[in-house]
């Protein structure tokens, strides 16, 4: 008995070390939230008056977008050849090659160094949007990173490249060792802050996964989600008491490098608990260190189970894996767009832009960051409330709920703005489709792709969540170029973009009442079958 409750106690504080990632995940992707309206004013503002400077900062911006491309480009194109035979992925790659690099090269490439409206929204939009670029990345590290240098290590990894951008992001100027000025100096950071981000969601589910003993798995896995969006919450806490009672000078000179300085205290608790914690058995076996695997297992799970576990993970690389269209394209296709719709409703341009859509709506900004606290805790809440029901009301039941309730709320939003309808409407539709979003969509995505991808394919997965990151990053790009255009703020007055959400809403929920099986109650086995009948129908 005695051991069964130190082995639990040592688990659960594996769980609070390795869920920091997850923390640190949502921190870095939601500080951006307080400090878009300084970036603003520092950086694109000041092209405005500075020809030289404007000319300068399109063309750098020009070359990081395009190493931004190649690199996601690369990416998409590995996926691809293990989707077909080599070579046909060829003539599928070589055709979007041809096809995206001549609307890229015509339609963004040749634009002259002018400064102009679609330009200056374009270039706010990524300074914003770049880490996500970072996360594409880190994701598809993720995997090798776990076989080659570890789960740990691989976590350590990221926590360095939490610290580096957060110091290097707040003070870009005094880190500047790129050849190119803040504006570059400031991306190139959030991207490298990006990439911890991609490596710690990849990393931290899996090493919570392969420490925790079966019977609490899914109870600890989830704790990762649960970190996530503690960290956003966190930092909007942070972000407030930065600003509160501070002028807008001050703010937009200083108070934005405290946010991004904020996140050097809980990486550098996370680097340093790191090195307090084991490796996971299952990479330990795979190093041929079963000594040391052995006595990880035997802490956590107990001298009698230690080594049937062992034997069941020496077991497990013994099976082969199949080709990632085993199952047909049904499958890959139900995932790949639930990725697609998760980011399309719009989610994350209330978690990056809330502070100006609140002052957009007439509010101070000590107010517009004090609403985001209560976003940020209408978030929590409802995630938490979502992981206590999941398993009760059935994965498709919340999805069809939550995307009905979304697309309410942002029409709704949406004609509350058109109208000039400030103040309390605007804020309860936009509490209201967090809420939904954080019932449905947020966590149950999450728990419908790790039930429908069959153990075979389980590669696919890979596939989903880097789309999920490329959707993320659109929909946070365009943003700005739809809210600042200045024809459809005269015409729209800023409604124009979440009837967009709205409508993307309605077809999230009869693309699930469609195509989406429910997964409650079904053993993978299960779903394996459903699949193979589809694929011979």
């Amino acid at each position: 008995m005695a051991t069964a409750k130190i082995s639990q106690k040592s688990v659960y504080l594996i769980t609070i070390v390795a869920s920091l990632g997850g923390l640190l995940f949502g921190y870095d992707t939601a500080v951006i939230s307080g400090a878009v309206g300084a970036l603003e004013s520092s950086f694109i503002t000041s092209l405005e008056n500075n020809t030289t400077l404007a000319e300068n900062s399109i063309f750098q911006f020009k070359v990081i977008i395009s190493l931004c491309i190649l690199a996601i480009g690369l990416l998409f194109a590995s996926f691809i050849l293990k989707f077909f035979k080599r070579s046909t992925a060829y003539i599928i790659i070589a055709g979007i090659l041809l096809l995206g690099g001549a609307i890229y090269y015509f339609q963004f490439l040749t634009l002259p160094g002018v400064l102009t409206e679609n330009l200056r929204n374009s270039i706010l939009g990524f300074m914003v949007s770049s880490a996500l670029v970072g996360c594409i990345i880190g994701a598809s590290m993720g995997d090798n990173a776990a076989n080659s240098i570890g789960r740990r290590n691989g976590l350590i990894i990221s926590a360095l490249l939490f610290l580096l951008s957060a110091c290097g992001s707040s003070y870009p100027e005094i880190m500047n060792i790129f050849p190119g000025n803040d504006l570059t100096s400031f991306i190139i950071y959030r991207i490298v802050g990006g990439i911890g981000v991609g490596l710690a969601s990849m990393l931290a589910p899996v090493y919570i996964a392969e420490m925790a003993p079966a019977g609490i798995r899914g109870k600890l896995v989830s704790f990762n989600q649960f970190a996530i969006v503690t960290g956003m919450l966190v930092v909007y806490f942070v972000n407030y008491f930065i600003v509160s009672g501070q002028t807008e000078d001050w703010i937009n000179q200083t108070g934005w490098r405290y946010m991004f300085l904020s996140e050097s205290i809980p990486a550098l608790l996370f680097l340093l608990f790191l090195f307090f914690v084991p490796k996971t058995p299952r990479f330990q076996t795979m190093k041929g260190n079963e000594k040391d695997a052995m006595e990880v297992l035997t802490k956590l799970n107990g001298p009698d189970k230690a080594s049937q576990i062992l034997a069941e993970i020496k077991a497990s690389f013994s099976r082969t894996k199949s080709h990632w269209l085993s199952f047909g394209w049904t499958v890959v296709i139900v995932g790949i767009v639930l990725s697609v719709f998760q980011q399309f409703v719009g989610i994350n341009v209330v978690l990056y832009y809330a502070p100006q859509i609140f002052e957009g709506m007439g509010m101070e900004t000590d107010a517009s960051m004090l609403q985001t606290i209560i976003v940020g805790a209408i978030n929590m809440l409802f995630t938490v409330l979502a992981i206590m029901t999941v398993d009760k009301f059935g994965r498709k039941k919340l999805m069809m709920i939550g995307s009905a309730v979304m697309a309410v709320s942002m029409i709704g939003l949406g004609f509350a703005l058109y109208l000039q309808v400030e103040g309390l409407p605007a804020l309860l539709l936009m509490l209201l489709y967090i809420a939904a979003f954080a019932m449905s969509w947020g966590p149950v995505t999450w728990v419908l792709l790790s039930e429908i991808f069959p153990n075979k394919i389980r590669g696919v997965m890979a596939v989903a969540v880097a789309v999920q990151w490329l959707a993320n990053l659109i929909v946070s790009w365009t943003f700005p170029m739809m809210d600042k255009n200045e024809a459809l703020v005269e015409s729209f007055h800023h409604g124009f973009s979440y009837w967009i959400y709205g409508i993307m809403a309605i077809l999230s929920g009869l693309f699930i009442w469609k195509f989406v099986p429910e997964t409650k109650g079904r053993t993978l086995e299960d779903m394996e079958n459903l699949w193979i009948r589809k694929k011979s129908n």
